[in-house]
């Protein structure tokens, strides 16, 4: 078992707690707009605050020789994924939506060992889907029988998307620096989700109020900034399915926050949820030690 507080595992806590946030604050702030204009705002605003702290290191973007990943990465992680995600919160409970885009790290576990050539293992297979019914058992009291199709498929999408995403991202992080390509895949993407969102939105359906002045704003600062620059960096030093799992707690920590501000009582499903996401974490990072014999072999 690695070390519990190591710089990574501090890195990952910092990631988990601001994305669990994110979720009953863009849930509360997408009611005052229409949803590609917020998707295209924060992103774009978060991309841009990237790019001026920085401008001082533009050698280092390289666009030239980058442009293609910096396109391809911005259709996945921020296009599709930003987009059919705040789409979808309009069309299904979000404890039910979160249980489909944390499917995310199942899928990526997969891409990972197809394409980036990571172990996978039954151990780390079982702690997959160990995390995957946890959050589902977390999240099933926050279900309702108005359950749209359309919602469904929207869900299950922009957990596919994220996870191809993702994976580029590690397949290519050796090659291209890695605040530049949150910067710019945030920049493009918001741009093109704005262009999008012009044909078939309005500016004149936002309604300036201050919990989505405030949504905005934590978007653009710590859900898009600080938080992918952290989640990528991880992604790029580890296992990307290992970083993949830890992400599990987020529905958790989302579900933590709503019972404390809404009062909601503090149910046993939350807890053995908890727990079958904490066993998840275990397993997928659990190493056999091997042993050495006297003869120097295995």
């Amino acid at each position: 078992m690695n070390k519990l507080f190591t710089k990574s595992t501090v890195a990952l806590a910092v990631l988990v707690m601001i994305w669990g946030i994110s979720w009953p604050i863009y849930k509360l702030s997408i009611v005052y707009a229409p949803p590609l204009l917020f998707s295209g705002m924060r992103a774009l605003l978060g991309g841009c605050f990237i790019v001026l702290l920085m401008i001082r290191l533009r050698d280092r973007l390289q666009w030239r020789q980058h442009w293609r990943k910096y396109g391809i990465s911005a259709l996945f992680n921020t296009v599709l994924f930003f987009g059919l995600h705040t789409i979808g919160l309009h069309y299904l409970p979000g404890g039910l939506f979160s249980v489909l885009v944390y499917f995310q790290p199942v899928l990526l576990g997969l891409f990972a060992w197809m394409w980036l050539g990571e172990s996978m293992t039954a151990t780390k297979i079982t702690g997959l889907l160990i995390g995957f019914i946890g959050i589902t058992v977390v999240s099933v009291e926050h279900f309702t029988t108005q359950i749209s199709i359309l919602g469904v498929i929207l869900g299950v999408l922009t957990a596919f998307f994220w996870a191809i995403g993702v994976a580029y991202v590690k397949k290519v992080s050796e090659e291209v620096d890695a605040y530049w390509m949150v910067a710019m895949q945030f920049t493009i993407g918001g741009v093109v989700l704005l262009v999008l969102s012009a044909v078939t939105e309005s500016w004149s359906a936002i309604e300036w109020h201050p919990m989505y002045l405030f949504g905005l704003g934590f978007g653009a600062t710590m859900g898009i900034p600080v938080a992918y620059i952290i989640y990528y960096s991880l992604i790029r030093a580890g296992e990307a399915s290992k970083v993949a799992v830890f992400t599990f707690l987020v529905p958790v920590i989302s579900v933590f926050i709503s019972t404390v501000f809404v009062g909601e009582p503090m149910t046993h499903t939350l807890w053995v949820g908890l727990l079958l996401v904490v066993v998840s974490i275990c397993f997928v990072n659990y190493h056999k030690k091997e042993t050495i014999h006297a003869d120097g072999y295995k």
